[in-house]
């Protein structure tokens, strides 16, 4: 593991077309979807759980998405904060240099003052968000087919293979789907982060949704939670690595990152902050992570 210079830039290289963490269907058949960023964090407390998401996105030609992505129970959805992501990759680069400068090492040796910006092509705010409480599949390709044809777009663009999914999730207990509908062209646009708060008795981030999609992807996610984890019932622990040594924050030290996550976590002295990366192909991800 990597302990000097080690520069976390919190971004997912990708050049595949697809979204590592909801599935895309675009209202043109024939466009591909791309992801060159992605960024996301998790803070969970045991109980319940705020996932940070926000993504840049381009495509092959004009078109409207409709993302779908599955929780396990109903979410509270509010804008989110792109600040928290370089907050937190600042406090980790700047934790991480501490911690090994105290042992004597200097610039000399390589080390490069972190700056953990993140660079953004355009700020965008099309979202047009619905959440919505499904019981069977059959519901959810009605639901699309409807919500699409108030779009004027007639044909529908569920797949045999997303159906299938929508039914795995619903028999795994998951009812509730964020529809979010974004408009992309060729630019690169950076999607306003969506903060997601629910209840979950598992640290949860979805994969297996996205395994209609061709090609590999790396995801690397911001995790912090009161203690570290190491039940993985789901998506099996070898896949999941560690980027760093994980670094402790404190209340006030969370409170300058994120006020909701500050008073999901009140209350813990100190929380674990580490990246977990996650790599492979797509059409292999059968799993979701979860985690205790």
């Amino acid at each position: 593991m990597k302990r000097i210079g080690v520069i976390i830039v919190f971004f997912i290289l990708s050049v595949s077309p697809v979204v590592a963490d909801r599935g895309m269907m675009p209202f043109n058949p024939y466009v591909q979807i791309f992801e060159p960023n992605q960024r996301a964090m998790i803070a969970w407390n045991g109980t319940e759980q705020i996932l940070l998401l926000s993504t840049d996105l381009h495509a092959t030609d004009s078109t409207r998405v409709l993302e779908v992505m599955p929780l396990p129970s109903e979410p509270q959805v509010k804008k989110g904060d792109l600040e928290t992501f370089r907050k937190a990759t600042d406090l980790i680069n700047r934790k991480l240099y501490a911690g090994q400068a105290g042992k004597g090492r200097a610039l000399s040796e390589g080390v490069v003052v972190p700056s953990g910006e993140v660079t953004f092509h355009e700020k965008i705010g099309a979202h047009d968000i619905s959440v919505t409480h499904l019981l069977d599949a059959s519901g959810f390709v009605d639901w699309v087919v409807e919500y699409l044809a108030t779009l004027g777009v007639e044909q529908n663009i569920v797949s045999d293979k997303m159906k299938s999914l929508i039914e795995e999730y619903i028999a795994g207990d998951f009812e509730w789907f964020v529809f979010d509908v974004i408009s992309l062209g060729q630019d690169i646009v950076t999607n306003e982060p969506i903060q997601y708060g629910f209840k979950s008795n598992h640290l949860f981030y979805p994969l297996k949704i996205t395994s209609t999609a061709e090609g590999s992807t790396s995801i690397e996610l911001l995790i912090l939670t009161p203690r570290l984890l190491n039940r993985f019932p789901s998506l099996p622990i070898d896949r999941i690595h560690l980027k760093h040594d994980p670094i402790e924050i404190s209340q006030d030290e969370l409170r300058e990152l994120n006020e909701d996550m500050y008073a999901l976590l009140k209350g813990y002295d100190r929380m674990k902050l580490r990246i977990w990366e996650i790599e492979g192909e797509l059409k292999q991800f059968d799993a979701d992570l979860l985690a205790r």
